[in-house]
């Protein structure tokens, strides 16, 4: 386990916090390798719920652009690949997942976020997707279960920036919580938690959401092995 995610765990909840903020929490691969591990011990565990957040400025700026200049084409579709799996894990959990954000988050953060059942923003935050801008799909099927197809569809088209108010509107965040509701929001999400027994909580989850791991997994690496991956990035990030 690394130090960029810190974990505290009781019987019936476990809380994973983003520790990079001097890269505002994005997602590397150590972190990311860690959250798999965390989140499939928890699930081992027998954790009843999962909460996601950062330290620092904000919840996470997404997919760690940093270190471009070492990686290969191949190295960044493998980093996608884990974080796609990873996404896929926290919105399949037989947990109840809560997720907060605050400040600006980006790509895969605002991916993580979307993935989780109940979606706490503080009201700075702001919501930005531009992976389309380098020709990536990643999380886009899940945002449009979220927020309804032309919703998202609108959002993903322009790139646009969502403050905290209009992702409430749209239903990416549940409700809008400040730092010192937190501990309340997480005893009201616990209470929900343990509220039914395990098997048919699980039993819920199933039947409401749909995950479609082989298709979105399909999805991303029809985008992401596309020739030329690390250049549309490196476009993107001159353009900004």
């Amino acid at each position: 386990m690394t130090d960029q995610l810190q974990i505290e765990r009781s019987a019936q909840s476990w809380a994973f916090t983003l520790n990079r903020p001097d890269k505002m929490n994005a997602l590397n691969s150590p972190l990311v390798e860690a959250l798999l591990q965390g989140v499939g011990d928890a699930h081992a565990s027998g954790a009843r719920m999962l909460v996601f957040q950062g330290v620092g400025r904000n919840f996470s700026a997404g997919f760690d652009q940093g270190d471009l200049d070492s990686q290969s084409d191949a190295d960044l579709l493998l980093r996608l690949v884990r974080v796609e799996t990873l996404l896929h894990l926290v919105a399949s959990s037989p947990c109840l997942t809560v997720a907060f954000a605050h400040g600006r988050n980006f790509g895969a953060g605002v991916d993580l976020f979307a993935a989780c059942r109940h979606r706490y923003s503080a009201a700075d935050a702001s919501f930005r997707m531009p992976g389309l801008r380098f020709g990536l799909v990643l999380g886009t099927r899940r945002f449009g279960d979220v927020v309804g197809y032309a919703k998202a569809r609108e959002i993903l088209e322009q790139t646009r920036q969502m403050s905290a108010t209009e992702a409430a509107d749209i239903g990416l965040v549940t409700r809008l919580v400040e730092a010192d509701g937190r501990a309340d929001a997480v005893a009201e999400a616990l209470q929900v938690a343990t509220l039914l027994d395990p098997t048919t909580q699980q039993h819920l989850y199933r039947v409401l959401e749909r995950e479609r791991p082989d298709q979105d997994l399909a999805d991303l690496v029809r985008s992401a092995s596309r020739p030329g991956l690390k250049s549309r990035i490196l476009a993107y990030m001159s353009e900004r």
